[in-house]
């Protein structure tokens, strides 16, 4: 008997934004770590629109920025409070929770950090077009 590959659902707008903003801090924190440079605000917001394109969403420019800064806010504080050895264990980890060959279940930091992403959405959510 072959097992049935069922199709994953679709994401939902809030899911959505939050794993755009879990990509961003993970881009931003693996940039930091290679090349010793912040990813600016609008590179993250370009950033944002290729990962939305490659799922298949659009969000305005307007809340690209919002999630780039959400993300430059999150990446700078984990950088600031971990060790530099940490800090390339934790970026690690998120790039690997980004590839599709990685392990449905996601570690402990990824599982933390989508989290954490899930909570500065609440605290801030993305403004409305104008």
């Amino acid at each position: 008997m072959h097992a049935q590959n069922t199709p994953e659902p679709p994401l939902t707008k809030r899911e959505t934004n939050s794993a755009l903003l879990f990509a961003l801090v993970a881009e931003r924190l693996s940039t930091y770590y290679e090349h010793h440079v912040w990813i600016t605000l609008a590179q993250g917001a370009t950033l944002a629109a290729d990962w939305l394109a490659r799922s298949k969403h659009h969000l305005p420019n307007i809340q690209r920025k919002h999630l780039s800064g959400l993300s430059d806010q999150l990446a700078r504080q984990i950088a600031d409070s971990v060790s530099r050895e940490a800090g390339l264990h934790i970026a690690h980890e998120m790039m690997e929770a980004l590839d599709q060959r990685y392990p449905c279940y996601p570690s402990d930091i990824g599982q933390s950090l989508r989290d954490e992403c899930d909570r500065l959405l609440d605290a801030s959510p993305l403004p409305n077009q104008p």
